[in-house]
């Protein structure tokens, strides 16, 4: 009789473990292994990822850090209230959603916290160790979902930095879905060359500059001339109240800047606004206004109008970038990610700025891994 091996278990600490994202990704991981949603949006889950050794969605173990303590279930059911999640689904999914709310431990620095960066790293730290040995994990994978923060000034390590220390300490790949510093702090650089992780990031492209990097290229490859872009986003929820302080949204834009500077080649006119608007919830609007020169000098317009809910187009791809850094690190990758660039709107590396080129690179990452995969198989 042959010997049954059960799938080694990986682990997902969410920094920002109760907000809609992480609470949409718990969810909808429950979800899709069940059988009650199919795995819409989640790239990992169609043929290009075949074969390619991924942990499954349902050898997944969840925990995190915050510095909210409304329960994971109480937040599902105020997501599925505001037409997130499926009607039902928090009910259906409440031993998940406990499961993983008792794995969040409590973030900082709170107001009034008295310890020190390297005091508020060790603790962190030891968090995410205690997760991973309690429950047997073969790894863990610290994904940054939290709120964005303001660009820092100084030396001061930022949260998402402390975070991100935290995760090379403990040995663990990392990816920063958000535009907030995390392992970009000139004071981590060369902590984490040294850790030999891999790690992805940052800001996860899910909307507005999707679209734009599908759309700068199209004009750069027709020799259209854009002379202005102009943006405008409306949203709500926590990341509405986040991104109401203009240093948040400096940081947010940047990289909705950055694809238009790189797939157009220069940085048009045009600015990219973002308005909190709490009536909204999880959903946005994002308006975008282009003003471009064809043959001639001819004067055109396209404007474009995406409207979407912003945690359910993250949490497919959150469960993606955890699949694929944690099969890098099982497979012994290290450094940055570049081939990842496909999800973010300031990828680490000098990946291609382009959509369609982000996907090529992310098949052939896919290929890599099924090579390494055929190559353990045969040992």
């Amino acid at each position: 009789m042959p010997e049954f091996r059960s799938e080694p278990r990986v682990g997902v600490w969410l920094i920002g473990a109760r907000g809609s994202v992480a609470t949409t990704v718990v969810a909808g991981c429950a979800a899709v292994t069940a059988g009650l949603n199919a795995p819409t949006g989640m790239v990992t889950e169609t043929p290009l990822f075949a074969d390619t050794g991924l942990p499954s969605l349902s050898s997944l173990v969840f925990g995190g850090h915050d510095t909210v303590d409304c329960p994971l279930p109480k937040r599902a059911e105020a997501l599925a209230a505001g037409g997130v999640l499926p009607h039902g689904l928090p009910s259906a999914l409440s031993s998940e959603l406990t499961a993983a709310d008792r794995e969040i431990r409590s973030g900082g620095p709170s107001a009034g916290d008295t310890r020190d960066p390297d005091d508020l790293i060790d603790a962190f730290t030891t968090d995410i160790l205690d997760f991973v040995r309690r429950h047997g994990l073969a790894r863990a994978v610290v994904v940054n979902v939290a709120s964005t923060e303001p660009t820092p000034t100084g030396s001061t390590l930022p949260p998402s930095s402390l975070y991100a220390a935290a995760a090379l300490r403990a040995g663990c790949p990392y990816v920063n879905f958000t535009p907030s510093t995390g392992l970009h702090h000139p004071a981590l650089a060369s902590l984490a060359d040294a850790s030999g992780l891999p790690y992805a990031g940052r800001d996860g492209k899910t909307g507005q500059t999707l679209l734009r990097s599908v759309l700068g290229p199209m004009f750069a490859q027709r020799s259209l001339t854009v002379l202005a872009w102009s943006g405008t986003n409306l949203l709500g929820g926590g990341d509405g109240a986040a991104l109401a302080d203009p240093a948040a949204a400096a940081a947010k834009n940047a990289g909705k800047e950055r694809v238009l500077a790189d797939t157009l080649g220069r940085t048009p006119e045009g600015e990219t606004h973002i308005d909190d608007v709490p009536a909204l919830g999880d959903w946005k609007t994002a308006w975008d206004h282009i003003t471009f020169d064809g043959f001639l000098g001819t004067r055109m317009t396209l404007q474009t109008t995406w409207q979407g809910c912003d945690s359910s187009l993250a949490a497919p791809l959150v469960l993606d970038l955890a699949r694929l850094t944690s099969r890098a690190h099982e497979a012994g990758l290290t450094g940055p990610l570049t081939d990842l660039g496909f999800y973010f709107k300031d990828p680490v590396g000098d990946g291609p700025p382009a959509l369609g080129d982000q996907y090529a690179a992310l098949a052939g990452f896919a290929e890599r891994l099924r090579e390494l995969q055929g190559e353990g198989n045969a040992r």
